[in-house]
């Protein structure tokens, strides 16, 4: 009988009757009876064909395009630093600041503790259980007890007892190990993420530091352009002083000043306003914008690709690394959910002292010591579809996980592509804009000089000045989209933040039932 019972219970035992049949069969025969039943059970907890169908993607197989095949392949992957390409101290020192005290990025650190956290006590299950009782009670027994009067009947007690259990999960279809596994995956996961939360962190303030630039570049477009205004303005006056202009051109002159006035003010409201999102972005208040000094961008090197491309692609992008992990987690969760039809096997142990009656510490004697050992197992037999429909969701998750897997790899090749396409077009576009800057300024020389002489009207003038304006604002528009693209071809990347060795091997990606294909 159980060892917990009071003592006068200990002893108590159900009548002697006839042998059981069990009792007569041989040692031998009882063991393979037994290993018989167990087997017609557990096959009555059928998985039913529940299974993953998706297959993850084969990087190296997916076809490129003539602008990742025509890039070079001997510039390797980007530094971790990979904003220092552009020689800005300012920008350097801004997105290290902002490195430090970002609140997204804060966010992202937290979620990696807590799910290093989950997987501490996931994996926790795995080892060993031990557990310590102790229980004190001052017990009245009534007269109609469940075992009837006996001696306690109508009397108070002490009823204590000390245990130490021990428990262990022998985990002979490794479900405790997996579920340890998928959760340090979901850690994995958590920590890319981060990555990539960091990764678009700064590509967001290089894009805004560089809209930044152009912005003040437009200014002095337009402080430029409103200096020659007034001069023209000016001469126009000094034509008609002198009888060689009209009132008409005078007024001519004056109409493009207050449009050049209001561009002016909207470009210091835009840089001001680039100013205070770049103060967002570092986690800082506005005020903190107010030390951000004009950028000195420089760009010189033409960039390339890694000649590892695309299949290094895997453990570069943070995206991709998070994606991967994901699906590593959910394979590890179909393992679970499948473990889950097998018996569980458990080894239970424990030692204590009870005792019911006597001082309130008196039963910490040796007669009063009692230990018990053995296995504890549990069957599922009927559950109503529960573990079908665990494994069925798991099954799913697997295969969603899988698909946006696929989807993230083919966009992070697309990315790339349309990168370097957009990097070769600006490239050809910023030669065509110098040549057009170049025509255009001495188109206007031309105009300005004949209209001084008297040769040409002050239209003329306009329109080269117009035209000359035009053509600088495109060629500093098409710089700045040159400086973009690079940090966003670099981002595509990966940016430097992770490594080959971040991403899960291939075997981990499949459910353990599953054949492996490795990527």
């Amino acid at each position: 009988m159980p060892s917990h019972l009071p003592e006068h219970l200990r002893h108590f035992s159900p009548r002697p009757g006839p042998a059981s049949v069990s009792s007569r069969l041989p040692r031998g025969l009882t063991f393979v009876s037994a290993f018989v039943i167990f087997s017609i059970i557990a096959g009555c907890m059928s998985t039913g064909g529940i299974a993953p169908h998706e297959q993850h993607l084969d990087a190296a197989q997916l076809a490129t395009d003539a602008a990742i095949q025509a890039a070079n392949r001997d510039a390797g992957w980007p530094q971790e630093r990979w904003w220092t390409q552009y020689g800005d101290p300012q920008l350097d020192a801004w997105i290290d600041n902002a490195l430090q005290g970002n609140p997204t990025l804060a966010e992202a650190a937290a979620r990696i503790r807590q799910a290093l956290a989950i997987a501490g006590a996931t994996e926790a299950a795995e080892a060993p259980q031990v557990n310590a009782e102790v229980k004190l009670q001052r017990h009245h027994w009534p007269t109609d007890f469940f075992y009837g009067p006996g001696e306690l009947a109508d009397t108070t007690s002490w009823n204590n007892e000390a245990a130490l259990g021990l428990s262990y999960a022998l985990d002979l279809w490794g479900r405790e190990r997996s579920n340890s596994e998928r959760a340090q995956n979901f850690a994995y996961m958590a920590a890319a993420e981060a990555r990539a939360a960091q990764l678009e962190l700064e590509s967001n303030i290089v894009r805004t530091y560089v809209m930044l630039s152009l912005r003040y570049a437009q200014l002095d477009i337009g402080h430029a352009m409103l200096k020659q205004q007034q001069e023209l303005l000016e001469l126009a006056q000094r034509r008609l002083r002198g009888g060689l202009g009209t009132e008409f051109e005078v007024s001519q002159a004056q109409v493009p000043l207050p449009e050049t006035h209001r561009r002016i003010d909207a470009l210091e409201e835009a840089i001001a306003l680039n100013r205070n999102q770049l103060a967002a972005l570092a986690g800082q208040g506005p005020g903190a914008a107010a030390a951000i000094k004009r950028p000195q961008l420089k760009l010189d090197a033409a960039p390339g690709l890694p000649s590892q491309l695309p299949a290094e692609l895997l453990g570069r992008r943070p995206d991709v690394v998070a994606s991967r992990w994901q699906v590593a987690a959910q394979a590890k969760g179909v393992d679970v959910a499948r473990a889950g039809f097998y018996p569980n096997v458990d080894l239970i142990a424990s030692i204590g002292y009870n005792a019911v009656q006597g001082s309130m510490l008196g039963f910490f004697k040796g007669s009063k010591f009692n230990y018990s050992v053995g296995p504890a197992v549990s069957l599922p037999i009927f559950d109503g579809g529960r573990l079908r429909g665990e494994l069925g969701e798991a099954a799913a998750a697997y295969d969603a996980a899988v698909a946006q897997y696929n989807q993230t790899l083919v966009n992070a090749l697309k990315d790339i592509s349309d990168q370097l396409i957009r990097l070769h077009s600006a490239e050809q576009q910023a030669k065509f804009a110098a040549q057009s800057v170049k025509a255009a300024r001495t188109a206007y020389q031309l105009a300005q000089e004949a209209y001084e002489g008297g040769l040409t009207d002050y239209l003329n003038v306009l329109q080269a000045q117009t035209s000359l304006f035009q053509q600088q604002l495109t060629q500093q528009k098409v710089e700045a989209t040159r400086l973009a693209v690079r940090a966003d071809l670099l981002v595509a990347l990966g940016g430097g933040l992770m490594a080959s060795g971040d991403s899960p091997p291939p075997a981990g990606l499949v459910p353990q039932t599953v054949p492996v294909k490795a990527p």
